[in-house]
């Protein structure tokens, strides 16, 4: 199945995408966000956060590895695998609890050789030729239903 193609000219833009998926998430979820650096993850990861009520700083996990943020109605875990030199260094991230309990945000997610769920959102966060960033947007599982129109 072709991606979906999300344009993002602007941080309002990345916001409205991260409404639209706000708005569909549910505990279990996971949420790949991969690309290069400056493409927009941690923009997008940021901005789904505020949607669920997280006011003040939503630091990069880069360095923790996992930020886990209260909101209203779940856990939500941003999760930055990029330091991670093998997937069962997950086990010690305490994946499988992050999985139980909320929604993983997950940057670097190709780092994790298998161990995401076959039902997840995979959103690729791309700098086209001319400087433009867009998003596909990769639906697995229940989320070809969830998202089945985007506007």
């Amino acid at each position: 199945m072709r991606p979906d193609k999300f344009p993002l000219p602007d941080l309002a833009a990345t916001k409205s995408l991260a409404k639209i998926v706000a708005k569909r998430l549910k505990i279990g979820d996971v949420v790949a966000l991969s690309g290069d650096l400056g493409t927009g993850k941690t923009a997008f990861a940021r901005a789904l956060l505020r949607e669920f009520g997280v006011e003040g700083d939503a630091p990069s996990p880069t360095f923790t590895l996992v930020q886990t943020y209260e909101t209203r109605g779940f856990l939500v875990s941003h999760v930055d695998l990029y330091r991670l030199k093998s997937a069962d260094e997950l086990d010690e991230l305490g994946w499988d609890d992050v999985l139980a309990e909320g929604v993983a945000l997950v940057e670097w997610p190709e780092r994790a050789k298998g161990r995401l769920p076959e039902n997840r959102l995979t959103l690729r966060f791309l700098l086209a030729e001319d400087g433009a960033r867009i998003c596909l947007i990769e639906k697995n599982g229940s989320w070809n239903e969830r998202l089945k129109t985007l506007p």
